[in-house]
């Protein structure tokens, strides 16, 4: 299910609709000495996320709406960051700018948990949101030999109808991050640490090896961060969309 919603950055046909993601349970990272570790259960309210990742097109207009700095890599057409790529995703934003982009469409960024769950998109145990082996058909990472960020959807979905969940661009998510915090983490809508350094990054970019694309693999930079392959998607609550403090 599908939900389109009045956004002021849907500069681009399609790219500002939302995906209903369902309420659910499932196992949230492997057991591993790593930091996503250890596995455990989660249960997931209900709420709508980005099918695709917010696009040039999307966040050039907020930049002109409110005045903001352009990205950082604004103009380099090495990273399709330039008003002749609407449809590849943007890149060069920090945390912050990401978080006040969906403040400003009336959204959220969404928590790692939910990331995860949506990234799965309904498969139990498997590395990568369509399979175990990477796949360059499936996926732009390192191993596509591609050397830049493709248009949002040039690869197929995944079991809840979302693209790019692994590579193209690295995406924020809402939460600080902790190494251990899998070892404490609620069992119900986890939010992540109250306090941080660092915030969390999913899914792999189009210079990521194909185990930073695993659908459980943690990474994090600080929120002023800016990076060629960093960017982001938002989420939504069903009763109370904007952003969750």
């Amino acid at each position: 299910m599908s939900e389109r919603l009045a956004d002021p950055a849907d500069s681009q046909p399609g790219t500002a609709e939302m995906v209903l993601i369902p309420a659910g349970e499932y196992l949230m990272g492997v057991d591993s000495k790593r930091d996503d570790s250890p596995a455990h259960n989660v249960a997931i309210e209900a709420f709508f996320l980005d099918r695709y990742e917010v696009t040039n097109a999307q966040y050039l207009a907020f930049c002109q709406a409110t005045g903001r700095n352009l990205p950082e890599f604004w103009g380099l057409e090495r990273f399709r960051s330039t008003p002749d790529f609407p449809r590849h995703p943007v890149v060069g934003v920090s945390w912050l700018d990401a978080t006040d982009y969906a403040v400003w469409c009336g959204k959220r960024l969404p928590t790692e948990a939910e990331w995860e769950y949506a990234a799965r998109g309904g498969l139990v145990g498997l590395i990568f949101p369509y399979g175990d082996d990477p796949d360059p058909a499936m996926m732009n990472y390192s191993g596509s030999r591609l050397g830049a960020p493709v248009a949002v959807g040039s690869y197929p979905p995944n079991g809840f109808g979302l693209y790019d969940m692994a590579g193209n661009v690295v995406e924020w998510v809402a939460d600080f991050y902790a190494e251990d915090y899998y070892k404490t983490s609620p069992a119900s809508n986890p939010q992540g640490p109250e306090r941080g350094h660092f915030r969390v990054l999913r899914g792999g970019g189009w210079h990521s090896g194909a185990s930073c694309c695993r659908v459980h693999y943690r990474n994090a930079l600080v929120p002023q961060w800016k990076d060629i392959a960093v960017g982001f998607r938002c989420a939504r609550d069903l009763a109370n969309p904007g952003h969750r403090p």
